[in-house]
């Protein structure tokens, strides 16, 4: 029998009121409305794309009114507003999204049926948003979801690159890269708003005058901002996110221009527009290039322009009032630095708040360290931004002054602290003193900021006890931990509408809003239907994603095997070389003994490699060669299958993420911040095989360590192995399958015509790996016998998954932000609706 398609799961979840009913007949006449008018003319010439911006855009009709609503509620009850800064959001798709978060998907999907239409093919023409590369920009997305459905007056702000991360297209087993163009035809979501336009200034000089500082002869960049509604889960709160697009002014380059350099002067008006064209692809790894700079100061110096604009503006509702007094700033403003990459905004609040407001030093120094916060994402040192002092004289002149004068008072504070302590200093400056002095800004950041926090337990107490124990043992009250959470709204109710419905009919639907109700599932962990239920649920997903990968990759895969899915950014750290061992160790076991009842595995890897990270491109390469020869070996047949997932992203995760069995989270211990891939998949019936990283841990404790799979050497072990030394060789030599899956990629088995060409990777594992990947070969190899033998067990695994899905709740975004709110922000999340635009407030 062919599974349900999710439209019918929806009708389905219709049926049982999961989705608001709407005037169907309404939607149909603005849809037709906005396909006439707005789109073409003929209705017998419209394509594909003109239906689904039709549809986009009566969507947004719902949307709009809802966000002046909002906007007008915020302006009569004047709240504290959060400002979240971040280089990166990595949205994916917005009609489905808004459709579940307005409760409009059944109406509409009903509504383009009945106009012979497929909402799932309209919904598959939108363009994924990518401007992120992963987890931070993820995070951010998921964090605006929960803002807007706290009650929160929250803004997003970042930057509208003109091209997000790029589409990854693998020609013969490589990564080649191409262009994420997702503006080409338009983006229905935003709205430009030239009317708050605002200057940027680089380069220049700084004049020190009897009136004070000025900065002078700059370079002037316009910044254009557009705005993204972003709607809470069915609570009438649109919030909003404001990304910046550079633009040239009109007399760029133009005031020195002689005869014939006009045409040139209007060209160069692109050297200003750069600064938003594209987003870096680097995942935990700091490029200290100019460019990037100038995009990090652009998105700060237009975003507290804006800031304190509407701060000035705003009071009690009041017009004619403006507030003059900037020393209730960090009443009315939270500003949170998602990074290092906007810490900026620390040395520039301080300059408005100095030069251009006249405060003293030590009021304006209050007020931004009341006004911001700084979340921590990572302990890697190459992913730490460190950026030259040269640059900086050059580009911010006057910003490299006001750093010199924090860290003069931050050094002033600890010699009187640990007097004679010259090389605590040395560690605790802001600028490192070397062949090149550099910036440290995480050091900015933690100093100039009244909360720093980490996002899972473990990575917080690492910070606190390692990277940055210095600055603990001066301000441990400073310290917090924030672990991350995803939105189930996303993450569930729209991507996996199957399971969301099969709970809902069990403990309700108020879970969405209130995830910590899934506890309520243990009451069915035994109960036979429940389990059935949740089984077939996931088979279907299978079936769904097998007739996906069929059409999109040509491979037919056996829907029954077992979905064994590691999809992440292509990292040493996340150690997807670990996985292509088992892979190897399984294949030769196969062969070795045929005849023996094996646990098949489709598994499946996908993720972008950096464009200029060697190492991770060869790693692509290998695992697609494994690919190819184990796919095409008739000894082994269905029972092993390896698929590598060409450009994941955030619309490929929403079709994978349902259908797996088997999650790896499989990073070194100690090197993953948190994670949030491992969520989606708990929340969405997958079982956990990992090591006690990031948020894994946390994992273990809210479902019960017996319920993952976990395995490998703790953060202690690896601190320990780090004193005495890691020998790669003698795990090579010790252990046999480890040495005959390495000599076969060593002796080209996997590259017959290239014998040397994983020569690099070969010798990195053997003589220089930072993350251990023999250490934990053996136990976990151990641990995937056991996951095979569990998987034979279907009932039992069934209720080891609900046992999962159970222990979700601290996992939502709602939890994460919340604490975010009340801990950091001073402010207080609600659950409660405000009025919908037609009804009277």
């Amino acid at each position: 029998m062919a599974p349900l398609t999710d439209q019918d799961k929806r009708k389905q979840i219709s049926v049982r009121g999961l989705a608001g009913v709407e005037n169907v007949a309404d939607l149909k006449t603005n849809f037709n409305r906005h396909l006439h008018f707005t789109l073409v003319k003929d209705r017998n010439v419209a394509t594909k794309r003109d239906y689904y911006f039709a549809l986009a855009n009566t969507v947004r009709d719902h949307l709009v009114g809802r966000w002046i609503r909002t906007q007008q509620h915020y302006y009569e009850k004047d709240p504290k507003r959060v400002y979240y800064l971040s280089l990166e959001f990595y949205m994916g798709r917005t009609l489905q999204n808004t459709m579940v978060n307005l409760a409009l998907e059944n109406a509409c999907d009903e509504a383009t049926y009945q106009l012979g239409l497929d909402m799932e093919e309209l919904q598959d023409i939108e363009e994924d948003a990518g401007l992120g590369n992963g987890g931070l920009g993820r995070l951010a997305a998921c964090f605006l979801d929960s803002m807007a459905s706290l009650g929160l007056a929250a803004y997003g702000y970042g930057i509208r690159y003109e091209f997000g991360i790029f589409n990854q297209k693998i020609s013969d087993g490589w990564q080649v890269e191409e262009a994420d163009d997702w503006l080409r035809y338009g983006n229905p979501w935003e709205k430009a708003r030239p009317e708050y336009m605002r200057p940027v200034h680089f380069y220049g000089r700084v004049e020190h005058t009897a009136e004070g500082v000025k900065w002078v002869d700059t370079q002037v960049v316009l910044a254009l901002p557009y705005d993204t509604p972003v709607p809470g889960y069915r609570n009438n709160i649109v919030n909003t996110m404001r990304l910046w697009s550079a633009k040239a002014p009109c007399d760029f380059n133009l005031k020195d221009f002689n005869v014939g350099g006009y045409i040139q002067a209007v060209l160069d008006r692109n050297l200003a527009e750069n600064i938003s064209r594209v987003l870096y692809p680097n995942d935990n790894f700091f490029e200290g290039k100019e460019l990037r700079l100038k995009q990090e100061y652009f998105v700060v110096a237009a975003t507290l322009q804006d800031i304190i604009r509407r701060f000035k503006a705003s009071k009690f509702g009041s017009t004619e009032f403006v507030r003059l007094d900037l020393s209730t700033l960090p009443d009315k403003v939270a500003i949170q630095l998602n990074d290092t990459h906007p810490a900026l905004a620390i040395p520039e609040l301080m300059r408005i708040l100095v030069d251009i407001e006249k405060l003293s030093w030590e009021k304006a120094w209050d007020i931004v360290v009341r006004t911001c916060a700084y979340t921590n994402h990572t302990v890697l040192p190459e992913a730490l931004e460190r950026w030259p002092v040269d640059l900086f004289q050059n580009l911010l002149p006057r910003h490299l002054e006001i750093i010199y004068e924090i860290n003069r008072r931050h050094l002033e504070r600890i010699t009187k602290l640990y007097p004679g302590d010259v090389d605590r200093m040395r560690r605790m400056s802001l600028i490192e003193e070397g062949d090149v002095k550099k910036i440290n800004m995480a050091h900015l950041c933690i100093v100039g900021s009244h909360a720093v926090n980490g996002v899972a337990r473990i990575h917080s107490e690492i910070i606190k006890n390692t990277v940055f124990k210095d600055f603990y043992d001066l301000d441990p009250e400073k310290f917090q931990n924030k672990t991350n959470g995803i939105t189930p709204r996303r993450w569930l109710v729209m991507c996996n509408p199957g399971l969301a419905e099969v709970i809902a009919e069990r403990i309700g639907e108020d879970y969405i809003r209130d995830l910590d109700q899934l506890k309520k599932l243990l009451d069915f962990v035994d109960d036979d239907v429940f389990i059935q239920d949740v089984a077939k649920v996931k088979q279907e997903n299978k079936m769904k994603f097998a007739a996906y990968l069929e059409e999109h990759y040509k491979v037919k895969i056996n829907p029954r095997s077992m979905f064994d899915v590691q999809v992440k950014r292509i990292h040493e750290y996340k150690r997807q070389l670990l996985n292509c061992l088992h892979i190897i160790t399984l294949y030769n076991r196969i062969r070795k003994e045929p005849s023996k009842s094996w646990t098949p595995r489709t598994i499946m890897i996908g993720g972008k490699a950096a464009p200029g990270y060697h190492t991770a491109k060869m790693i692509i390469k290998l695992i697609t060669s494994i690919g190819d020869i184990v796919n095409n070996d008739p000894v082994v047949g269905e029972r092993l299958k390896v698929i590598f997932l060409e450009n994941y992203r955030v619309t490929l995760a929403e079709k994978v993420i349902p259908a797996a069995d088997l999650s790896e989270q499989i990073s070194t211990a100690g090197t993953e911040a948190s994670g949030t891939g491992n969520m989606k998949f708990m929340l969405n019936g997958a079982l956990t095989i990992g090591t006690m990283d990031g948020a894994n841990v946390e994992m273990a404790e809210e479902a019960g360590e017996e319920n993952l799979f976990i395995f490998g050497m703790r953060v202690d072990d690896v601190e320990a192995m780090d004193k005495k030394g890691y020998d790669a060789v003698s795990y090579y030599n010790r252990i046999p399958e480890l040495k005959q899956a390495m000599d076969q990629i060593s002796g080209g088995f996997f590259s017959p015509a290239q014998p040397d060409l994983f020569k690099d990777l070969i010798n990195m594992l053997m003589h220089h790996d930072r993350f251990k990947v023999f250490a934990d070969y053996e136990d976990y190899i151990k641990c995937q016998e056991k996951v095979s033998a569990l998987y034979k067990n279907p009932k039992e695994w069934t209720k080891m998954v609900i046992h999962n899905i159970a222990g979700c709740g601290k996992f939502s975004s709602d939890r994460t932000i919340s604490q975010y709110a009340r801990e950091i922000w001073g402010m207080e999340p609600t659950l409660e609706k405000i009025a919908a635009p037609d009804d009277p407030r």
